[in-house]
């Protein structure tokens, strides 16, 4: 888009279950990005289900320019204990290439930092993809600086599955089966 969307082109609006397969085209259009298609497993029948409703896992927002689809940030609830405060967690930012470069992205986490601020929370956290240097440069410029003090573990597939099998390990108190 060579000249960018003015800002009253530029809406948000919190997603609904309607907006589930076009959530679910931009994941698959960020691990088409990243390389990393193949690691995509989410349905959009698994974001209608997680996603809304009164136990709803993650929130959505979507920016529309023109009424076309210009992105999406999937994010949640966080807490930190060193803080003793809220905040958020950015778990995906996309935003559709012909949209890219007209703040879209930047609007969609400005969104997402004053709600949370709103809600009385005092940071946002997210990960990026090491190869994905754009993403990186664009988190820097806004203001989201990469840690230095901490780095992100994870367990997925079978190792996640491992660490909660019976017996693993039982806390004072609980019956061993």
């Amino acid at each position: 888009m060579a000249d960018g969307p003015t800002a009253i082109d530029l809406v948000i609006r919190a997603a609904t279950p309607e907006d589930a397969e076009a959530l679910h085209r931009a994941i698959a259009g960020l691990g088409a990005f990243v390389g990393a298609s193949h690691r995509i497993e989410c349905t959009a029948d698994d974001l209608r289900r997680y996603g809304f409703g009164p136990d709803a896992a993650f929130d959505a927002l979507i920016a529309e320019v023109g009424g076309a689809f210009a992105g999406m940030c999937i994010y949640f609830k966080s807490f930190s204990t060193w803080l003793g405060r809220p905040g958020v967690y950015v778990q995906d930012l996309f935003v559709e290439e012909r949209f890219r470069g007209a703040k879209v992205g930047e609007s969609l986490l400005r969104r997402v930092a004053a709600a949370t601020q709103a809600q009385g929370g005092v940071y946002l956290r997210l990960s990026v993809e090491v190869g994905n240097e754009s993403a990186q440069a664009f988190y820097e410029r806004i203001g989201i600086s990469r840690s230095d003090k901490e780095f992100i573990h994870a367990a997925y597939g079978g190792n996640f599955l491992s660490l909660g099998e019976p017996g693993q390990m039982n806390l004072p108190g609980e019956e061993q089966s």
